[in-house]
């Protein structure tokens, strides 16, 4: 299984894979490998052979010495690194013309489970988890993934598009999270877990566009062609695959996406939010000396509770943040000027006109942009906000309602057809691009006088929430694999 989403960022992707491998690790009858590659960055060779065949007569010096330097090319990025990849990519290239494969070379993850926990896991799953995960074996792929999609993408302009053929013979199944810039073994059956098909039909949405559109576009094509299976993570997912490539219908499921079980209702007091915002608020956007209805956030926090709406995402367009930013405002002026909206979440590609919106208000500490919370944290955000709104033009998925669901939230999202399907009824929804039906929906739940609204949201999201616990979807997963695994090779 690909775990390159998991070294590269905290939620969405990284979050699934996280979750995905702990789940199938877990699993009676089932043994999971995770596939360690980057983005960008070439990697030292690790130890040769198969688990079964030993280390060829290494020292166990050397065998440690090895995989110290793939800790380390997973960290670093030597000099030169660009220039070796290119070189190595033109050699696997030169290898694959000849009939050749590229091999996986395997880490030991026993001595360095520390590394593999806090790299890979600890954003995500709860410290329980740790025997668990670090104790699975991993395979490494030195050439960075850009450079396969590169690769395929030049040799297409001189003739024939030439991905990568990877050995994955000691394997059933590769699960790839995304359109995966290469081949398996014919043994193995290669399963795209399948998120979105945004770069392709919102493509102005994307960072680095033309390189993301290319390479998404041109995997996917490949994956379809030698017949792969799509694991979506919704139907709406699934719709929009089959409408770029119809063909695909037959190898296509819609599995939903599993939430993190570090999300659960709890106890807790709202007393307790300025101070979590107070610790993180991010100096980037605004003063360092930020302070709360009067006091000081250097001195004691201070008792009172605060009155808020909740947005957890990336800043950037496609998550439709100014629209939510123009009912807030509305909303501020028109009943409730004490309404404080909390962002939380790092800035994204295009981010900046956003920022520049939020900056008066952020000056005024009225909107507060808030980096690095633990889950802890978040719950008590989900549970205490008025309404965690999710006002996205497009998505896969969406992490965050179900989060606030299972925090004991109210939620509000954007009438898109994925939310209508991972939501059901237990989201207020309103007209995606008005800000004034933004402004009523919310009216709706955050209205003191009538608060059977957001009870009502509340025990609805709690029952929906449900669908999404990992003990709901990986029977399916298994189930899926049972179906899709190759035959066993017959006996020579």
């Amino acid at each position: 299984m690909e775990m390159r989403p998991a070294l590269e960022g905290h939620s969405g992707l990284a979050q699934v894979s996280r979750l995905l491998f702990r789940g199938l690790a877990s699993s009676d009858g089932v043994h999971v490998e995770g596939l360690l590659q980057t983005a960008e960055q070439l990697l030292a060779p690790a130890l040769p052979g198969s688990a079964a065949g030993g280390e060829r007569g290494l020292p166990i010096d050397e065998q440690v010495d090895r995989l110290g330097r793939v800790v380390i090319s997973l960290e670093e990025r030597p000099l030169g690194s660009p220039v070796l990849a290119a070189l190595h990519t033109i050699a696997m290239a030169g290898r694959q013309a000849l009939g050749g494969r590229m091999k996986l070379s395997r880490f030991d993850a026993s001595r360095f489970r520390d590394y593999i926990w806090r790299r890979l896991f600890a954003q995500t799953l709860p410290p329980s988890d740790f025997e668990l995960v670090t104790r699975s074996a991993y395979r490494v792929a030195r050439i960075p993934w850009n450079a396969l999609h590169i690769c395929a993408l030049v040799t297409r302009k001189i003739g024939h598009a030439m991905f990568a053929r990877l050995d994955t013979s000691d394997f059933d199944v590769m699960i790839s999270q995304t359109p995966y810039p290469g081949t398996v073994s014919k043994r193995t059956r290669l399963v795209v877990h399948y998120h979105d098909a945004l770069p392709m039909l919102m493509p102005d949405t994307i960072s680095k566009r033309r390189f993301h559109q290319a390479f998404h576009y041109r995997a996917l094509r490949n994956n379809v062609q030698s017949g792969a299976w799509f694991v979506c993570v919704s139907e709406s997912a699934r719709r929009d695959l089959l409408s770029i490539f119809p063909q695909a219908e037959a190898r296509s499921l819609t599995i939903h996406n599993a939430v993190s079980p570090v999300y659960f209702d709890e106890p807790s007091s709202p007393d307790r939010v300025p101070q979590i915002v107070a610790a993180r608020v991010n100096a980037r956007f605004g003063p360092r000396n930020w302070r709360l209805a009067g006091a000081s956030f250097g001195e004691a926090a201070p008792s009172a509770s605060l009155d808020y709406l909740l947005i957890v995402s990336k800043i950037e367009p496609r998550k439709n943040h100014l629209t939510l930013l123009s009912a807030w405002e509305e909303l501020r002026s028109s009943g409730y000027p004490a309404l404080k909206l909390l962002v939380v979440g790092p800035p994204g590609q295009q981010h900046e006109a956003i920022v520049r919106r939020f900056q008066p208000w952020i000056e005024r500490e009225e909107i507060f942009v808030l980096e690095d919370l633990a889950a802890s944290e978040m719950r008590l955000l989900y549970k205490h906000a008025r309404a965690t709104v999710c006002p996205s033009l497009g998505e896969g998925f969406h992490f965050s309602g179900v989060e606030a669901m299972k925090s004991g939230g109210a939620v509000v999202a954007s009438d898109i057809p994925v939310h209508r399907e991972i939501y059901g009824n237990a989201a207020a929804f309103f007209d995606t691009y008005s800000a004034p039906d933004l402004c009523r929906a919310i009216r709706e739940v955050i209205d003191p006088a009538f608060p059977a609204r957001r009870n009502e949201l509340v025990v609805q999201g709690a029952t929906v929430a449900k669908r999404y616990d990992e003990e709901v979807i990986l029977p399916q997963w298994l189930s899926f694999l049972e179906t899709c695994s190759p035959e066993p090779p017959s006996a020579p």
